[in-house]
């Protein structure tokens, strides 16, 4: 095949695993730009095979983008304009297929592993690129070259992330999958200062990522959040939390849940990947607030991310 000679600039940022590359269209491509800065919408990956968890979880989108060259057999512009759109489309789709696979679905289970375990999963994976949004199809007539933006919804109830939760809620195969042997954090509530909302992990120091189930426990290893405190409907309209890069950003998030006065605390460990601790005083003050402020089953909490 014919070396895709489309130039895109990437730019690292050198932060974490979680915030990998930042990425943006080429000038070149000015319609697709402006589309993207218009939305507010930020690249997750591409042909590349660089990928923004961040950004994925933070929009609740996968944006991703495909590249594609006119084939010189063609002679007419319109037709090679035509060829090259699809085939960026196909890329796009290929790109985001790969990209998937790498994420996390709890602890240290990828997609990847899901879907070998269980072929619903394959296909419904298989559905969602089919199913995914052609945001933007441009040609570029100098360089003879052509990008596609395909977009995929994260959550909501046609969402990628909650055909999972969906799954796990009523597949024994599934829910053996996900399942944590940690018995639920309890311990005699004590009386706090203030009146706490909501939950903000600060995961900075920790080599966290987002994943489509993110759990936090205590330092011995006893479970204070998972997926089986929060309720059905929040869990698939919303997913497990909010994911930012500051705790500022973390609260404005809280915010448009109806979070006022959220409770901070830095985790102390990750267990896994996905799976945070911390210790056991801050464990019982996340216990003894939510007791009082019930915002776990709200999904009221947001992971702070490097």
């Amino acid at each position: 095949m014919k070396t895709i000679i489309t130039t895109f600039l990437i730019t690292l940022c050198l932060t974490s695993a979680a915030q990998a590359d930042t990425m943006q269209v080429d000038i070149a491509y000015s319609k697709t730009q402006k589309l993207l800065e218009d939305k507010k919408l930020s690249l997750t990956g591409g042909p590349n095979g660089a990928r923004d968890d961040l950004a994925a979880y933070s929009q609740e989108a996968l944006i991703f983008y495909g590249e594609a060259v006119g084939n010189p057999d063609h002679k007419s512009e319109a037709q090679r304009a035509m060829m090259a759109k699809r085939g960026a489309v196909v890329t796009a789709q290929r790109s985001i297929v790969e990209y998937l696979e790498g994420f996390l679905v709890v602890g240290v289970t990828l997609v990847k592993d899901a879907m070998v375990q269980d072929d619903i999963i394959l296909s419904t994976v298989t559905g969602f690129i089919k199913g995914s949004e052609v945001v933007a199809n441009e040609y570029n007539r100098d360089t003879d070259t052509a990008i596609a933006v395909i977009k995929l919804g994260l959550h909501g109830p046609k969402g990628y992330a909650s055909s999972f939760y969906e799954k796990m809620s009523s597949d024994p195969k599934f829910k053996e999958m996900v399942k944590t042997d940690k018995k639920p954090f309890k311990a005699e509530a004590v009386k706090l200062d203030e009146a706490y909302d909501g939950l903000i992990i600060d995961a900075t120091s920790q080599n966290f990522r987002p994943a489509l189930i993110n759990r936090i426990f205590a330092a011995k290893g006893d479970i204070l959040y998972d997926p089986a405190k929060i309720s059905q409907k929040v869990l698939v309209e919303q997913g497990c939390g909010e994911y930012t890069n500051s705790i500022d950003k973390a609260k404005a998030a809280l915010g448009t849940r109806g979070v006022k006065n959220p409770l901070v605390i830095k985790a102390s460990g990750a267990m896994t990947a996905a799976d945070l601790q911390v210790t056991d005083d801050d464990a019982v003050m996340i216990y003894s607030a939510n007791q009082k402020g019930g915002f776990m089953a709200a999904a009221k909490v947001a992971f702070v991310l490097k």
